[in-house]
């Protein structure tokens, strides 16, 4: 529901940020970040902890789409921009592959509400540092904000993921059908609204641009496949292989160092030769990374499943870095907030069809495969045939050779399973490779020196 929450209100915060400034957005959402982070750690019911949680969701809307229009503010020429994006790519693949480590570490230290309280130290910091070292941005003509149109888009994208990971983790049912339906109509609602706006809260003409639209399509398909597959290595790591869920975390690093790698050496080709074809390059690198986690079995060993997560993973970073810095080359700086809020929607939508699409495509696979393994008669055979998790917790229940017997034909499932999504992934990559290739190329060039600059929105002092 968090990732909802973001994705629902990046567009809203974002295009507020425009108006009110790049700045005050990042500090407001440090703000929120951190007082939900309390909330979150010392909530005394779920109904609390639900709330806590949207409520980070809202803090990270506001500041991860305003931190990358403050990199359009801020770096106006396209080489430093492009560094800037790339050390930007680094850092967020470094925490987001850090964060289970030291989830891990204060969950076995310490209680759970620590894994909020961890935020603190960094939201402080943004408040104290960011008004001494960031200037502020705002657009520099006085928009009235849409309400409206906040309420649409809210409304269209959180009944659109909320059905579609419904979808995912129920199969298919009439209510997240409808509510994805529903979605849906809002969506054309609101499309429908800004093409009639003076000053729209969404650009549709900056979308329609092949040097916009085309890397936000192409960061969709990449989320698609990292969120997809995500879950299978983190089961695959844990419920196959044994792994502790800290040593999991551990070795979920790895994948990590190869993006950290690769985003900078994809930034440095993007300077020789057109970005496409580095683009292209990656998707189609991280497609042979998931052909190779289809040969990843039960009893395959460890490095050999890391070695394929750590070529997907280098190959969608690669190309993401680049695809999301030229949708920000190609948006004005005044309404930068608006696109990097554009960006994140479309990859939290395309994690959402991911999980969905690959999630069921390894959960039929499994599910065929347990109704033939296990009897009908057999204690708790409903659970074995659902999921992994649910064989390891009804094998714990049965005698030791029953249990063994379930649990090896569990795992043979699941990673067939994980296999066939792989191939999905894969065919999805080799599809955004060639889009790559046939969209993008010649766009977004550097400019000569000689060329004027282009003009920046509103500076405002310190």
């Amino acid at each position: 529901m968090p990732v909802s929450c973001r994705a629902c209100a990046s567009s809203s915060t974002a295009a507020l940020g425009d108006r009110i400034g790049r700045r005050a957005s990042v500090l407001a959402g440090a703000v929120l970040f951190g007082a939900a982070s309390v909330l979150a750690a010392y909530a005394q019911t779920s109904e609390m902890l639900i709330v806590a949680r949207a409520l980070l969701g809202l803090g990270g809307a506001a500041l991860m789409p305003s931190t990358l229009a403050l990199i359009r503010n801020l770096f106006h020429d396209a080489r430093q921009r492009a560094k800037a994006v790339t050390l930007w790519t680094t850092v967020m693949t470094a925490g987001i592959s850090l964060g289970p480590v030291v989830s891990g570490l204060l969950l076995e230290h310490f209680w759970w509400g620590s894994v909020f309280l961890i935020n603190l130290p960094a939201m402080v910091l943004l408040l104290v540092l960011v008004p001494f070292l960031v200037p502020e941005f705002r657009s520099a003509q006085r928009e009235r904000f849409d309400l409206l149109s906040s309420v649409l888009s809210l409304g269209a994208v959180l009944l659109v993921v909320y059905g579609i990971k419904e979808w995912a983790r129920h199969g298919y049912d009439p209510l997240p059908a409808v509510t994805m339906g529903v979605g849906l109509v809002v969506g054309f609602v609101f499309v429908r609204r800004q093409k009639h706006l003076a000053h729209p809260m969404i650009d549709l003409g900056l979308l329609g641009r092949r040097t916009f639209g085309g890397p936000v399509f192409a960061n969709l398909l990449a989320m698609f496949a990292t969120v997809g597959m995500a879950v299978f290595l983190t089961q695959y790591l844990q419920s196959v292989l044994g792994l502790s869920p800290f040593r999991a975390a551990l070795w979920s690093l790895v994948p990590a160092v190869g993006a950290a790698v690769a985003a900078p050496v994809a930034a440095a080709l993007a300077q020789r030769v057109d970005r496409a074809y580095v683009m292209g390059g990656g998707f189609l690198a991280s497609a042979c990374g998931f052909l190779w986690m289809t040969h990843v079995r039960a009893d395959s060993a460890l490095w050999f499943a890391l070695t394929g997560a750590a070529l997907y993973a280098g190959g969608l970073v690669a190309a993401m870095a680049l695809a999301t810095e030229l949708a920000l080359g190609a948006a004005p700086p005044e309404r930068a907030g608006s696109a990097a809020a554009v960006l994140e929607s479309g990859q939290e939508l395309g994690g959402a069809l991911g999980m969905a699409v690959l999630g069921s495509i390894g959960a039929a696979v499994y599910s065929r495969e347990m109704a033939d393994a296990v009897p009908a008669g057999m204690p708790h055979a409903e659970a074995v045939r659902e999921t992994l998790g649910g064989a390891t917790a009804a094998a714990a229940r049965l005698p030791d050779e029953t249990a063994d017997a379930v649990l090896t034909a569990a795992r043979d499932a699941f990673t067939h399973g994980m296999s066939f999504a792989a191939v999905g992934a894969a065919v999805v990559m080799a599809a955004a490779g060639v889009f790559s290739l046939a969209w993008l190329r010649g766009a977004g060039r550097a400019k000569p020196p000689s060329e004027p600059a282009e003009p920046r929105s509103a500076v405002l002092p310190s």
